[in-house]
């Protein structure tokens, strides 16, 4: 069962997240029919933004994650809330690049180096919260630490990992840790030893099975208590509804368009590639709703 701990670590000199997403990450590859590398760069997104939606205060929140890097996949999209239900897509599902010389798969060839990672937070105010850092490597964590280090200021180290063996999504998870204020020098370098052994994320994450395994695995020798957990999913939360108000939001011109030039509508869903059909009629009683609500 896909799960994410939130963990005190050092009677509160640090905390870990650490999450298990093997589900939710083949779910998406099986949805969008991905390919290994597009599976490995949109599942490790996922992941991460599973991680980073929990952390918000309230269950009304959310925040998208996009990162341009101008590599062949081109965006790599995740919209996720404080349950930690994600959902997401890449760019070119189909973009497959030849593994690295070190065997691994080369999503940061595929992603790009040279754009941005922009996170947009919706916590119900007025305005919503938006940060915006350069691309590090592509490789994706390592440009969202660069991010949460610096857009948001907390020092964070974080691992992801995808595994894909005959097509399918075998191992897949994440662990992101942070020094907190007051945290010791002592503690500090113990945390920063940690990099090598979460290098192989997905490995871990495959051979644990579960988020208290991997825990155990990838934080031995630290004191660490469980504060709180969640269960990720990847789930859309589209609907016949939310697309006929989009349809309404464009205007009785482009309504009317589809209706002469088109007869209806067919609308694809980019998070879950449901297509939603609508007929001449239905589009005719949409634009007069559209001139009612003028």
């Amino acid at each position: 069962m896909d799960q994410i701990l939130h963990i005190s670590l050092e009677n509160g000199q640090a905390r870990a997240l650490v999450a298990s997403s093997t589900g939710l990450v083949e779910e998406a590859r099986r949805v969008h029919g991905l390919t290994p590398t597009a599976a490995a760069a949109l599942g490790r997104t996922l992941t991460a933004g599973a991680m980073m939606g929990v952390m918000m205060k309230n269950p009304s929140d959310s925040l998208t994650v996009t990162i341009k890097g101008g590599g062949p996949i081109g965006p790599v999209v995740c919209v996720a809330s404080a349950s930690g239900r994600v959902k997401g897509y890449v760019g070119d599902p189909k973009v497959d690049l030849p593994l690295k010389s070190n065997g691994k798969l080369d999503v940061g060839g595929a992603v790009g180096a040279t754009g941005h990672v922009t996170v947009v937070k919706d916590l119900g105010l007025r305005d919503p919260y938006v940060g915006q850092t350069r691309m590090v490597s592509g490789e994706i964590a390592e440009d969202l630490a660069f991010y949460l280090t610096v857009s948001e200021q907390t020092p964070s180290m974080l691992s992801l990992g995808v595994m894909v063996e005959g097509g399918r999504v075998v191992g897949a998870g994440g662990v992101l840790v942070q020094p907190l204020p007051g945290c010791s020098e002592e503690v500090l370098q113990r945390l920063e030893a940690l990099a090598p052994r979460l290098a192989g994320v997905s490995t871990l994450a495959r051979q644990a099975g579960d988020a208290q395994r991997l825990m155990e695995i990838a934080l031995e020798g630290f004191e660490a208590e469980v504060l709180a957990s969640a269960q990720p999913a990847f789930a859309c939360d589209c609907g016949r509804e939310r697309i006929e108000r989009a349809l309404i939001s464009m205007g009785e011109g482009e309504l009317r368009s589809m209706m002469e030039e088109q007869g209806g509508a067919q609308v694809l869903c980019h998070f879950c590639n449901k297509q939603y059909d609508f007929s001449k009629e239905e589009l005719e009683t949409l634009l007069a709703e559209a001139q009612d609500a003028r």
